[in-house]
């Protein structure tokens, strides 16, 4: 009875184990295996092949000992020669595996020890892999938890079935816990360790703030308002951005709720911090002007391919825009992804001044002009000497106080200035060593070609391996400000498109690709194009 009764403890103890650290039975019972099996080894002999077995319904512990079959025994702790193993099993051959069974082990102290030491071991390591595997799948989720303790202003959460952390950095400013306190914070990572799986939480995530709304506003849950974008100063302002894939449904009324109850609820949670809801359009500069509110804007100006947009303001309305330490329209920037310059309608009225001023300048000594002639074409909208030399000449003859002789003759010098300039920048590029056969690709100017030269373009092929960014540029963030990258070529005013198209026409000059291949491309880009114009 008193095997029986130990048996049976034995299961108690796996159950309860498996229970409490939320792992599986069989799990424990294997650990518990181990422990015996290495207890086993340091009663029998280190050098033996033991291995232990529990019975998951009986709890009944067997001992064996794995003999090799073999033709000749060099170590009988470990083999066993063919004529014995048949007497024992006669379907034994060479290679097979004999059980040889053992009588069971009075544990000492250290033993027991030792097999104490495996089964915990054991058990944690299940328990952190049952952790990773139950989290790593949670990542984006908002969770409740208890404060557990709070190291150097880091924020260790008890989740009930994990332990997580809350860096300093990640919480909102001024916000302090204490141990006991409730928190609510978004899984943003899951990590594999060293000293086990580390669940990072944050309160500052832009996307705590989204799935904070989800939780409010019941038409985000069912899909029938989508959040496209959120932008956030943690614990003093944030804008979000939100669609209603429902016509009938206004999505900026449904976030905000009643009297203000669903976004107050949001506000609270995040410790008093303001909310901009704003109405997401397709349309960049509608999207811009609305998520620059509450200011007013007057008129925008879009550069498409460099992401930047002007915004003009009311002279009143400037620092409004701006806010406070400039925190609105970075918001703007951010929630948007372009960035934004902010003028008064003083300042851009200046500017625009200063362009025609600069333009009439131009043209007075390009084209060896009076002012008065100068002033005229900088006031009908020609902002270069190309526009002038390669326009229709009608467009020039009917500007008022001109004649045919004169847009002749105007046309005339325009084309004589590219000319001389052409001749200049030509000899440029040969002092910089670029070839002759870049001239020869179709959208090179030789203008340009002082541009390659300077910054070591100076072959048909290191014009045919630049990507399209290092021609126009690109913007990238950095510790999270968005930066301009200046391109080769970015005064150019060519677009993404074209600065393509002259990287694909030197591939073809270099000889990388063929007709065929650019022909294909070109099929397939507007094969994309019809998709997108059905889909509209």
């Amino acid at each position: 009875m008193a095997v029986s009764a130990n048996r049976l403890e034995l299961l108690q103890i796996a159950d309860a184990v498996a229970r409490e650290k939320s792992i599986d039975r069989e799990v424990v019972i294997e650990a518990m295996a181990e422990a015996i099996q290495k207890a086993a080894r340091s009663r029998y002999g280190a050098e033996n092949e033991i291995r232990a077995r529990i019975n998951p319904q009986t709890g009944e512990i067997r001992l064996v000992r794995l003999l090799e079959v073999v033709d000749t025994v060099e170590n009988d702790a470990v083999q066993i020669d063919l004529k014995s193993a048949q007497r024992r099993n006669p379907a034994a051959q060479l290679g097979d595996l004999i059980e040889d069974e053992l009588p069971p082990v009075d544990f000492g102290r250290i033993a027991a020890q030792t097999a104490k030491q495996v089964i915990v071991q054991k058990v944690r390591d299940a328990e952190r892999e049952r952790q990773y595997d139950e989290y790593k799948d949670r990542i984006g989720e908002i969770v409740n938890g208890i404060v557990k303790r709070v190291e150097y202003g880091n924020v260790i959460v008890d989740l009930g079935r994990g332990e997580a952390i809350v860096r300093r950095d990640e919480l909102l400013p001024r916000e302090t816990f204490r141990n006991g306190d409730r928190v609510r914070a978004y899984i943003y990572d899951v990590r594999r360790e060293q000293r086990g799986p580390q669940i990072f939480l944050s309160r500052s995530h832009p996307q705590f703030m989204a799935k904070l709304f989800a939780q409010e506003v019941p038409e985000i849950y069912d899909g029938i308002i989508e959040i496209k974008a959120v932008a956030r100063d943690p614990g003093s302002r944030a804008k979000i951005a939100v669609l209603s894939n429902d016509s009938s449904i206004d999505p900026v009324g449904a976030c905000v709720g009643m009297r203000g109850s669903r976004v107050q609820a949001v506000v609270n949670e995040l410790q008093g911090e303001k909310i901009d809801i704003i109405q997401w359009s397709p349309d960049a500069a509608t999207f811009i002007v609305n998520g620059l509110a509450p200011a007013e804007v007057v008129k925008v100006v879009l550069d498409e391919d460099a992401q930047r947009i002007e915004v003009v303001v009311p002279d009143d309305q400037l620092s409004l825009a701006i806010g406070r330490r400039g925190q609105n329209v970075r918001l703007a920037s951010q929630l948007t992804g372009w960035d934004i310059d902010i003028l008064t309608e003083a300042e851009e009225s200046e500017r625009r001044q200063a362009e025609f001023l600069s333009r009439t300048a131009t043209f007075a000594e390009a084209l060896d002009v009076d002012e008065m002639i100068a002033q005229l074409l900088a006031s009908e909208g020609f902002a270069s000497i190309e526009e002038v030399a390669y326009v229709d000449l009608d467009e020039i003859a009917e500007i008022e106080g001109f004649d045919e002789d004169t847009a002749q003759e105007i046309q005339s010098r325009a084309l004589e200035y590219i000319e001389r300039q052409n001749a200049e920048f030509d000899a440029k590029r040969r002092e910089l060593g670029v070839a002759d056969e870049v001239a020869d690709v179709p959208g090179v100017t030789p203008k340009m070609m002082v541009a390659f030269g300077e910054n070591d373009v100076k072959t048909v092929e290191d014009l045919a391996g630049c990507a399209t960014d290092d021609l126009i540029g690109w913007n990238e963030t950095v510790n999270g400000e968005r930066k301009h990258q200046q391109g080769i070529i970015e005064g150019f005013d060519l677009t993404a498109e074209e600065a393509n198209d002259l990287i694909m026409q030197a591939r073809l000059k270099a000889g990388w690709i063929t007709e065929a291949d650019l022909a294909s491309d070109e099929e397939e880009e507007a094969g994309e194009t019809d998709e997108v114009g059905e889909e509209a």
